[in-house]
């Protein structure tokens, strides 16, 4: 019974008004982007957006660690992947102006693909070595120009819900860059909507948890290395121990 309601739901009721929220969206997107930074657009299209879609799944957010966060800081963002519904505790509650760096596939989506490239996002073709360079490039280009940069280092969704090895990208950036990298850890969010389904769970509580950001060191390919595991321990210790209380 209590599938078949899980199930009703989410096909009868939250697909139906995502997908309106998302057209919406899209369209006040698209409406605002020539006349406002891109920024200012996602506070009045994207973060709403996000906000709404978690409404209607009847997901809470817990948000821990905001007091980590500088004012006027960028940062080289790392975060483990989880599930669909990780995008949009992130844009909602995330509290920092990003840019994603996603793969080009998701591009195609219709409405989301194009508001994407408008605000600046970053799609990036792993197949494709000289188009992922530059892809990489362009990221560099906004975090000069003040944005942070949020990447899943993990390169894709966990299917069992298990943080996976990490690749450098995010990490050489930073190192070159010399901007501080903040280790997010996602949890709850894999029993809300795991990957490779569509058996919504409405009712569950997302965590979001913000770890104090890390210097990043020299050059060196020893200091890069010590970077990723420093950032993937932070991001996995709470997935493992039990929760603070949230911080507001």
């Amino acid at each position: 019974m209590v599938r078949l309601f899980f199930f009703l739901y989410s096909w009868l009721i939250f697909v139906p008004l995502m997908v309106a929220t998302t057209v919406l969206a899209g369209l006040t997107c698209l409406l605002l982007i020539p006349f406002l930074p891109a920024e200012k657009v996602a506070k009045l299209s994207a973060i709403p957006w996000a906000k709404l879609c978690l409404l209607y799944s009847g997901v809470r957010v817990e948000v821990h660690g905001r007091h980590h966060l500088l004012p006027g800081q960028s940062y080289v963002i790392v975060a483990n992947h989880l599930s669909q519904f990780d995008i949009f505790v992130l844009y909602g509650y995330l509290g920092v102006d990003f840019r994603w760096v996603m793969k080009h596939e998701l591009r195609k989506i219709p409405v989301i693909g194009i508001c994407c490239e408008k605000l600046g996002h970053v799609f990036i073709n792993r197949d494709n070595t000289e188009a992922a360079i530059a892809s990489l490039n362009e990221a560099r280009a906004r975090l000069a120009n003040g944005a942070s940069v949020l990447f899943f280092p993990e390169g894709t969704r966990s299917h069992d819900g298990q943080l996976k090895p990490f690749k450098k990208g995010a990490f050489k950036m930073a190192q070159d860059l010399h901007i501080p990298v903040l280790p997010v850890t996602l949890s709850g969010t894999f029993d809300i909507l795991p990957a490779g389904t569509l058996r919504l769970h409405p009712g569950a509580t997302a965590r979001l948890i913000l770890h104090p950001p890390l210097t990043v060191p020299g050059h060196s390919d020893t200091e890069l290395q010590t970077l990723v595991r420093q950032s993937r321990a932070a991001i996995a210790t709470p997935l493992s121990d039990s929760c603070p209380q949230p911080s507001l």
